[in-house]
């Protein structure tokens, strides 16, 4: 019956399923280990022969039920809780990448990603290339290796905002045997789902909209079960025996789960960036609302952007729910219900009067988050974005005025009554 669902009751039915005489909200299993009656349960356990929990470290219960309403909402076939969006990333990519190897990204990304990516991944031995999120086709194919494994690119970047066009990243790397993961926090399933439009694998910053509170750090990786990953020789760590599991092959033993076990009991066993069963619950409880507070971010967003489009003082706006925006009719395709509460936006005066415009602000709240609950603004330039060159800030769509405004759920015009009063005392 779930199945059958529709989203908004997902995000507060799926997951957690209680019994007869059990909790009705989901417990927190504040605990690092699990009793077992004897000991071959427990080998079976660890051959990966069966299913259950051993150690917190690679499962926990709490989080397990939020993987599986994570899941639902995407529409994949399972998915895994990291401790925070930046894990959820870098695992997501070494989960099939490794030193030799090449991945292409779109440039537009968020800042810390772009230098995970740029840094950490080079020192790894892994060759990127950064594309544009507006490459042609063309461009595309050009960038492909024999050796490329991947092709990673954000729904809607953050903070530039740019609209991906998945159905055409999703068709280059499929015409080159590779899998398209997308980050889809700012707009979430709620808005996009990326499965459907043929990526293969989603991450999110939990984070953000997801927990919606600013309460919880998080990432999660879904995993759609739709690449083949059988048909290539590209992916041996999916397809050969895995020593450390006595020969196991995940694709023949996990099917369309191959590639999120392998990221559970490889890189979550090894790696440990797992999240407390706390944070898991708190996830949940934002979950439960998402898809209310989503369809208030975005008509808060849009009735902002609308007043900021017409106000003088104002020398851009960047939102893909205007008209006017360069990315409106890919917005209106990929993201027809919203896009999320951001906007970037330029004062007049430049980078001086920008941050003079935040220091002003009384109900908007300079931070470094976005996408919670609550109006918050911040200067990437000079922070999130800050490692990056004048070239690849350019080239990230990150302007040296640029303000990044996150639309929380309060009163809209309240929200504009303050942005307006910043204004007035520039």
């Amino acid at each position: 019956m779930g199945n059958d669902w529709n989203i908004e009751t997902k995000c507060v039915q799926e997951g957690w399923k209680p019994k007869n005489g059990e909790p009705r909200v989901l417990p927190i299993a504040q605990s690092t280990t699990f009793k077992y009656d004897n000991s071959q349960t427990l080998g079976d356990l660890f051959d990966l022969k069966i299913d259950g929990d051993i150690y917190t470290r690679i499962s926990n219960p709490t989080s397990s039920a939020v993987e599986a309403k994570i899941a639902a909402l995407e529409g994949g076939v399972g998915a895994l809780l990291t401790s925070a969006g930046q894990a959820a990333s870098f695992m997501s990519v070494i989960n099939i990448a490794h030193s030799g190897d090449h991945i292409i990204s779109s440039v537009s990304i968020y800042g810390g990603t772009f230098n995970l990516f740029d840094k950490t991944l080079r020192e790894m031995g892994i060759d990127i290339t950064f594309v544009d999120v507006d490459a042609s086709a063309k461009q595309l194919d050009a960038a492909f290796r024999p050796n490329t494994k991947l092709v990673f690119g954000e729904t809607l970047s953050n903070p530039g905002l740019c609209v991906l066009d998945i159905e055409k990243f999703a068709h280059a790397a499929h015409k080159h045997g590779v899998p398209l993961i997308v980050d889809n926090s700012f707009p979430t399933p709620i808005n996009c789902r990326p499965f459907e439009f043929g990526a293969d694998i989603v991450v999110h910053s939990t984070s953000k909209y997801l927990d919606g509170h600013a309460t919880a750090l998080g990432g999660v990786i879904v995993d759609s079960g739709n690449f083949d990953w059988a048909a290539s020789d590209k992916y041996p760590g999916l397809t050969a025996p895995d020593e450390t599991y006595h020969g196991l092959i995940y694709t023949e033993n996990f099917g369309r789960a191959a590639y999120i076990t392998k990221c559970r009991t490889h890189l979550i066993r090894d790696l440990g960036t797992t999240p407390s069963p706390m944070n898991a619950f708190y996830l949940n409880q934002g979950i439960d609302t998402l898809h209310l507070r989503m369809e208030r971010h975005c008509s808060n967003a849009q009735k902002v952007a609308e007043y900021l489009e017409r106000d003088e003082r104002i020398t851009w706006v960047n939102y893909p729910g205007l008209e006017s925006n360069k990315y409106y009719e890919l917005a209106q395709k990929y993201l027809p219900k919203g896009s999320s509460g951001v906007i970037s936006f330029g004062v007049k005066g430049g980078r001086e009067a920008a941050c003079r415009f935040m220091d002003n602000l009384k109900l908007a709240a300079i931070v470094t988050h976005v996408a919670d609950l609550r109006t918050s603004v911040l200067h990437p330039a000079s922070t999130t974005h800050r490692q990056m060159s004048d070239e690849q800030l350019k080239a990230a769509g990150v302007s040296p005025d640029m303000i990044r405004f996150s639309v929380g759920i309060e009163n809209a015009d309240d929200i504009i009554q303050d942005i307006s009063q910043a204004l007035s005392a520039l």
